[in-house]
């Protein structure tokens, strides 16, 4: 089996001024998604402005700002209404300690959603092509929270079987090997989702189907990868024996599915 290496959660200490590695997992999802989105202004229907309003490298730029607004905030509010609703009633002031971390994906998705709602009313645009437009580009930047999960030794995976050659002791976790989960998620959620993302959407499918396909493909691999996620403590496993990671999944599959049913019923004028 193997030891988590314990790499120092600062990167780089400057004086007072202390920078840590998961801000610049953080960083490097925003850049990611920046020359990722840059390029697929090349993509039909982006690369061409007949008919519709052009897409310029401006509004790669906004709906980045937007978009970490609503993971920020989002993630932030997720959190707090779904693993930790109580606590939270108790403290509410506590909802603005976001040093203290707690953050939820599915709180950010929520959040995102709602920042490419505002950019589609504001610019006057479809939200399902803004929509299709931000899905392949954002599994990258996942994949770089789940690096950030990984050198900071938190949301370990569940014990393992002692003779799994990647078995990984993490500290405060006991001395039992356990899965390292943050790399199943990276690999899954991450760079898997990314690539056939990115192959999907250069096919140019109906409008919609790129934000189904990220939807429910997210939702499978994020269920998947669940299973060998330890539980927060303070949930353990719920009804079914499923996590509360695995249960927020549940309405993005049906989601993802009933989008794509609906986005292919769809005519191109519509």
């Amino acid at each position: 089996m193997l030891i988590h290496p314990q790499i120092d959660p600062v990167a780089l200490q400057i004086g007072p001024l202390a920078v840590h590695w998961y801000g610049l997992t953080y960083l490097a999802a925003f850049g990611l998604f920046l020359w990722l989105g840059s390029r697929r202004l090349r993509h039909s229907p982006f690369a061409s402005s007949k008919g519709q309003i052009p897409w310029v490298y401006r509004d790669v730029e906004d709906i980045l700002f937007l978009g970490v607004m609503g993971v920020v905030l989002g993630g932030r509010i997720g959190y707090c209404l779904f693993y930790k609703p109580q606590y939270y009633a108790s403290h509410p002031l506590e909802i603005l300690a976001v040093w203290q971390g707690g953050m939820s994906f599915h709180g950010g998705m929520l959040g995102v959603i709602a920042a490419m709602a505002w950019f589609a009313y504001s610019r006057h645009r479809s939200f399902w092509q803004v929509a299709d437009f931000v899905a392949p580009c954002v599994p990258t930047g996942l994949a770089a929270g789940r690096i950030g999960n990984f050198i900071n030794g938190e949301l370990w995976g569940r014990l393992a079987d002692p003779t799994l050659p990647w078995g990984m002791v993490f500290r405060g976790a006991g001395d039992a090997p356990r899965h390292p989960s943050q790399i199943y998620q990276f690999l899954l959620e991450g760079l898997l989702l990314f690539v056939l993302l990115w192959w999907y959407a250069a096919a140019t499918p109906k409008r919609g189907r790129v934000a189904a396909a990220f939807l429910g493909g997210y939702g499978v691999f994020r269920f998947v990868s669940e299973f060998f996620r330890e539980p927060d403590a303070h949930l353990g496993l719920l009804s079914l024996g499923m996590s509360m990671g695995q249960w927020l999944c549940v309405p993005m599959v049906l989601g993802g599915l009933l989008l794509w049913l609906w986005a292919g019923r769809q005519t191109a004028a519509a």
